[in-house]
């Protein structure tokens, strides 16, 4: 893909937090990659953070498909190393060392091919939290920190968690970013859709999913009323801990994309 031009407008892209829903993103950049859409930054929320540095990282889409059917997804309990302490469950090392090893090691901000941030939470303030700087499978595993599942990360005197409470579709911060045209893209659906599904007592992390969700959807729909293009993959019917349906989330992003593609490429022609 060919570098930015001076003259041409910088389109960012901003991926929403979601869970094994945002596994969906990684269809999405695929259809823009191969449409030519060129990316200039990402700026990602939790799960989106995840899929959108393994782009920026290396901009090869079927590398990323490859780590997104990757078994480890599949099944939590290679990721899953019990705390003790009291601020979760989980400690997040063997997670961390997943990310690490899709991005070629302790990859830093500065390795990447394009600008990248991701989002976090700050527990004791509340404010949103853009890391762009240092470790990126550190801030990643900041970003993904879903309160009460995994145990909080400590940042520069802050401790944080999951960038969903915050700022769960990052359009905001791609702008700052400096982008000129954003395409974002949302696998969080409708909290009332989501109600439905439940047919049978949600376990432990659907709970805190689900109640980040219900808290947070009003933030959604607002975040992505800035966006130029809003891509919405049909992900309702999957689970946010369904990670097994891997290779479904990947096609549902693909047809998301396809979709958005004569809009995405009628507004950039009127650029």
């Amino acid at each position: 893909m060919c570098p930015a031009e001076p003259h041409r407008k910088k389109i960012g892209l901003a991926l929403s937090s979601g869970a094994a829903r945002g596994l969906a993103h990684v269809g999405v950049i695929d259809v823009l990659h191969k449409e030519g859409i060129p990316i200039d930054m990402i700026a990602g929320t939790s799960s989106g953070a995840v899929m959108g540095s393994v782009y920026a990282w290396n901009r090869d889409t079927d590398k990323m498909k490859e780590h997104a059917l990757d078994p480890s997804w599949k099944k939590l309990a290679p990721m899953i190393d019990p705390s003790f302490p009291k601020t979760g469950f989980i400690k997040g090392r063997k997670l961390k060392n997943l990310l690490s090893s899709f991005l070629g090691g302790n990859t830093k901000f500065s390795d990447l091919k394009m600008p990248f941030a991701c989002v976090a939470t700050d527990i004791d303030t509340g404010e949103e939290v853009v890391i762009n700087s240092g470790s990126v499978p550190e801030a990643l595993r900041a970003s993904i920190s879903i309160p009460g599942i995994f145990t909080l990360v400590k940042h520069e005197g802050r401790y944080l968690v999951d960038g969903g409470l915050t700022t769960p579709v990052p359009v905001d911060v791609v702008k700052r970013m400096g982008a000129d045209f954003i395409i974002a893209v949302n696998v969080m659906p409708d909290v009332s859709t989501r109600m439905e599904r439940l047919k049978k007592e949600p376990n432990i992390f659907q709970v805190m999913m689900q109640s980040i969700y219900i808290a947070t959807y009003s933030l959604v729909r607002s975040g992505v009323e800035n966006a130029d293009i809003v891509i919405e993959p049909a992900v309702a019917h999957i689970g946010a801990g369904d990670f097994q349906k891997a290779q479904e989330l990947v096609t549902l992003g693909q047809q998301a994309a396809r979709n958005a593609i004569p809009e995405i490429k009628s507004k950039l022609a009127e650029l």
